[in-house]
């Protein structure tokens, strides 16, 4: 035995590897009852890590606290073992248990073996992270984790090399010496995601120690239709290293613990020592209850590789290789088995009885109501209720509703009771469901003290761009936690020259040239901004932001809901569209960011004081936001603040631009000067058009000042370059819905939009595809005509 285990790294006594058997084999229980939970209608669907387990036990073996992960939903056994979570905490996640108290990384929000620790206090601020095991928040969709891994990975890069963030590492880092952990199954790798990730962290060079699960398949399709050569460590041979940086490639069997043991321990040991990559290819691996719930293996496995799998789990094959070492006997083996089975059982019936105890009791208030009413539709309501086995606060809101429903137009005690019940359960679970999409901690960007720009007779007048020049210094001097990542942002100090000379006054770990590799650019600030850092994630153009929109939705916009929480990313997305010519240099699409980033504030501003005005309030806040610059505005003169660096513009607040009494004009970005110059033609003609700058998507004019521009003029026209029934549609939803602006209309609202396809090239091509003055006038005119046509004959015969 002593041999078989020898390692330069660990010395495992019999106790330890009993202990370690002990863990997989009560994980692998819960994998089975998990299964059996789910067919039996207790929960609603069951992914679990059965088959993964002892080469989990093996990585968590070399995972410290300060260390980080980011893997996806197999690795119930690893969480386990560095005690980042527990049997309890699995079967709670499984059965959708809201509670954080039962089920801390999501509150159940996420599907079960969805997993995340906690690093943020309950005023929404960081706790040392150096002293605590971590792992960031899992997203289901394949190999959508990888982006944020590197950035994970990239902060210990940056907190080891940067000698500026040695004042403020302190409790983040110690000198960069953590490890981010990365899981993955070998279909995954697959993706596209994978791959970029991948390069990145070899062309970085960081701490980031990649596990890749292979069991074979990737739910029914074979490795061989996955991957060249069928092994994603032959594929990427070309990754290690030569005379060349790259990445090391280790394979090991995922049923040989002592092989195992060893591998992982020279692994990370470099990895952590040398602040290199690497990935550990664990083959061999069995997946015995097949993917998930939702089907059988057995429909898509041959005999031969159904029975690899039983001859291969590597549960079984630990077991054999402790009684034929000597480790410990079959009877003590089994002893231990049976006492770990019942612990499981008890564990998943306490967490049942932690699920369902509270909402018997809100049934049980409903009810007590619902007895009081006299009337039979409701009895028959309240006994559904009353005699349910598995309750769902779902059945006692709708059974509450519907009951009162029945009362209506009926005056009684318990018909007010029942209301008053009605209307608080649903407070209750708004809170309990949907809460935290935004951060509501003191450090909110929303609650940013506004600070206006300062303006003397010294003021200079410059080109927009030597405004953002000029914030970003001052943003770069007094906080060295901010740094920009992005493709030509270094050397050359972006295509717009908005950070020109800074690489060289701050250094090349402060403003980063990367390769045009969008998605892992956010994924890189990602990770970073969960370890205390205020990245900027730079993407070039905002036609080229959709490479990273999965990333940007899918975790980034999500990240604080689905922890209810418990963690955060205030991550600085700069980009760039509207107006300039060609299809892919002139995006506009505002309603697709709109929809798939709720949880990321948008700010369109119309100017680059604006912008920088924004960037201010940002870094000060720790709710994501992205900022879309006026391609052509770069150019333009504009006068700088005095306070640059410091001034800040408000998220939510539309600012009127110009004043009117005939009709509101609702705008934003490069419109607002198209508009401007409209009103000005308008005026002429003898209409008075009030222009609005609503300056932000989201929030969206949180105090509601475009509805008392309506109680003036009575006319709405909404302007912008998104496609018809996109961001000009949301605008009409939030004015005539939300602030019930239809109440102050004469006429019918208009939207005037782009065509629905994109700009030609040129600026014929952009004159006819997107509002432009012309059109603006028309639309102004026709709606004001409308209601006084004898004071404004047509326009056109």
């Amino acid at each position: 035995m002593a041999k078989a285990l020898r390692s330069s790294k660990f010395s495992l006594t019999a106790e330890a590897i009993v202990a370690d058997y002990r863990l997989a084999y009560s994980s692998r229980r819960a994998s089975v009852i998990g299964r059996a939970e789910v067919l039996r209608g207790n929960a609603t669907f069951g992914i679990f890590g059965d088959g993964k387990e002892v080469a989990q036990i093996a990585m968590a073996k070399t995972f410290r606290p300060g260390d980080w992960r980011a893997g996806y939903y197999r690795d119930q056994t690893f969480m386990w073992a560095t005690r980042m979570s527990n049997v309890r905490d699995f079967f709670a996640q499984l059965y959708g248990n809201a509670s954080l108290e039962a089920e801390p990384a999501s509150g159940g929000r996420q599907m079960g073996n969805h997993f995340a620790t906690r690093f943020l206090d309950d005023r929404g601020e960081f706790a040392r992270s150096i002293d605590i095991p971590n792992s960031s928040a899992d997203v289901s969709n394949v190999a959508g984790w990888m982006p944020r891994l590197v950035g994970l990975a990239y902060a210990s890069k940056l907190y080891r090399e940067n000698p500026q963030l040695k004042t403020v590492q302190d409790g983040f880092s110690v000198n960069g010496n953590e490890v981010a952990f990365g899981t993955i199954g070998d279909a995954a790798t697959s993706e596209g995601l994978f791959w970029e990730a991948i390069n990145a962290a070899g062309v970085l060079q960081i701490p980031m120690a990649m596990s890749v699960w292979d069991d074979g398949y990737g739910i029914s399709v074979p490795i061989t239709a996955e991957t060249t050569k069928a092994s994603i460590s032959d594929a990427l041979r070309g990754f290690m290293p030569d005379d060349r940086p790259g990445i090391d490639i280790h394979v090991v069997r995922g049923w040989d613990y002592a092989a195992l043991i060893e591998t992982y321990a020279n692994a990370i040991d470099k990895v952590r020592r040398e602040q290199k990559p690497a990935l550990i290819h664990v083959t061999e691996m069995t997946q015995p209850q097949g993917h998930s719930t939702s089907g059988s293996h057995e429909r898509y496995k041959s005999k031969e590789r159904l029975r690899f799998e039983n001859e291969y789990d590597c549960v079984a094959r630990m077991r054999d290789w402790i009684i034929e070492f000597g480790v410990a006997s079959e009877s003590q083996l089994e002893g231990w088995e049976a006492a770990d089975k019942e612990a499981v059982e008890a564990a998943r019936d306490l967490a049942w009885d932690a699920f369902q105890s509270p909402i018997r009791a809100e049934r049980d208030r409903a009810v007590a109501i619902l007895r009081r009413v006299d009337m039979p539709e409701v009895a028959e309501i309240t006994n559904s209720l009353d005699e349910a086995h598995k309750v769902t606060r779902s059945l006692v809101m709708s059974s509450a509703s519907r009951a009162l429903h029945q009362l209506r137009g009926i005056e009684s005690p318990a018909r007010t009771e029942l209301a008053k019940f009605v209307a608080g359960y649903r407070r209750e679970n708004e809170e309990r469901y949907n809460s935290y999409l935004y951060s509501s901690s003191p450090d909110s960007p929303l609650n940013v003290a506004v600070v206006p720009a300062a303006y003397s007779e010294k003021s200079p007048i410059v080109d927009g761009r030597q405004i953002l020049v000029r914030n970003f210094d001052a943003n770069f001097a007094r906080d060295p936690r901010i740094f920009v990542i992005g493709e030509d942002v270094g050397r050359l100090g972006d295509v717009n020259l908005v950070f020109e000379g800074l690489q060289a006054k701050y250094g090349e770990l402060r403003l980063t040239d990367t390769g045009i590799r969008e998605a892992t650019i956010l994924g890189q600030a990602i990770g970073s901004a969960m370890r205390g850092l205020r990245p900027i994630c730079d993407i070039q153009y905002l036609d080229y932001f959709f490479y990273a929109l999965e990333t940007a939705a899918d975790d980034l916009a999500t990240l604080h809901w689905r922890t209810v929480g418990g963690q955060k990313a205030p991550v600085v997305i700069r980009t760039k569209g509207h107006r300039l010519v060609g299809i892919w240099h002139s995006g506009s699409p505002m309603s697709v960011l709109l929809n798939a980033l709720q949880g990321i504030y948008v700010a369109v501003p119309r100017n680059m004081t604006q912008a920088a005005g924004f960037y201010n309030t940002l870094f000060q806040g720790d709710n994501p936001g992205v900022v879309i610059e006026v391609l052509n505005g770069y150019r333009l003169k504009e006068r700088v603040p005095d306070n640059v660096g410091s001034f800040t513009v408000p998220l939510g607040v539309p600012e009127v631009l110009r004043e009117g009494t005939d009709a509101t004009v609702v705008t934003y970005g490069a419109c607002c000067a198209i508009a401007l110059d409209a009103a000005q033609t308008l005026e002429s003609l003898g209409v008075s058009c009030e222009v609005i700058d609503v300056q932000t998507l989201n929030p969206f004019d949180v105090g509601h000042r475009l509805v008392r521009s309506l109680e003036k003029t009575h006319a709405l026209i909404l302007v912008d370059e998104d496609v018809p029934g996109g961001a000009s549609a949301f605008m009409l939803q939030q004015i005539l819905e939300v602030q019930q602006g239809w109440w102050h209309l004469d006429a019918a609202p208009r939207t005037l939009a782009a065509s629905a396809n994109r700009p030609a090239y040129g600026p014929d091509g952009d004159y006819f595809s997107k509002p432009n003055r012309e059109t603006i006038v028309e639309a102004v005119y026709g709606v004001v005509r409308e209601r006084q046509p004898w004071r404004f004959p047509a326009l056109e015969s």
